[in-house]
């Protein structure tokens, strides 16, 4: 297939969607480095295995497939033409995020209260990881929540219809991969506790 073929408006497409593929293929890279430590590291003598795993982590797996559920909802009901369905389940989507970084933030409590910490003297490579690997993955949340900002904006301003809708698609497409992404890592976590 020949890419410079078509419009312009179908070049841009392809480039933005090619963008956003290539920055999700360098977030997989970083979280595989980071995976790839934490697993070659459960070797070491000092790795801690036993503690309790927070209950939050299992509250905001839920939370954020649920939201990926609304998120797919959302963009069907926009692409369909029921605007006021679509806000509600982007605004809904919003919320389940919201949700799922404060059960997150729980876990890090649950974390604490169990005497570990991220550094210093209470801390170990264990809950380092753990605090690191969740932490980047929320730094990441927080960029999802801003493309989801721009997606509700752009579509209370009627930009989005059944023939025009790609910055709904790529903005679908990135919430998507930030829960297949947390789905990993707290299989993950969960198995190798």
């Amino acid at each position: 297939m020949d890419y410079t073929q078509g419009g312009e408006r179908l070049k841009e497409e392809r480039a933005k969607k090619q963008m956003l593929w290539f920055g999700i293929i360098s977030l997989c890279m970083t979280f595989a480095g980071l995976t790839s430590a934490y697993i070659v590291s459960m070797e070491r003598r000092d790795w801690l295995e036993t503690y309790d795993f927070p209950q939050a982590l299992i509250i905001s797996t839920v939370l954020i497939v649920i939201s990926s559920v609304t998120m797919h909802l959302a963009k069907n009901a926009i692409i369909n033409n029921k605007k006021s369905l679509g806000t509600a389940l982007l605004l809904i989507t919003f919320l389940l995020g919201l949700g799922f970084v404060a059960s997150q933030f729980a876990g890090f409590a649950s974390f604490q209260e169990q005497g570990f910490y991220f550094t210093g003297a209470s801390s170990n490579i264990t809950t380092t990881f753990l605090f690191l690997i969740i932490a980047v993955h929320i730094a990441h949340v927080v960029a999802g929540f801003i493309a989801l900002l721009v997606v509700i904006i752009n579509h209370l301003r009627g930009k989005y219809s059944a023939e025009s809708h790609l910055g709904l698609s790529l903005g679908v497409t990135f919430w998507h991969f930030l829960d297949i992404l947390w789905v990993f890592l707290f299989v993950l976590l969960f198995v190798t506790k």
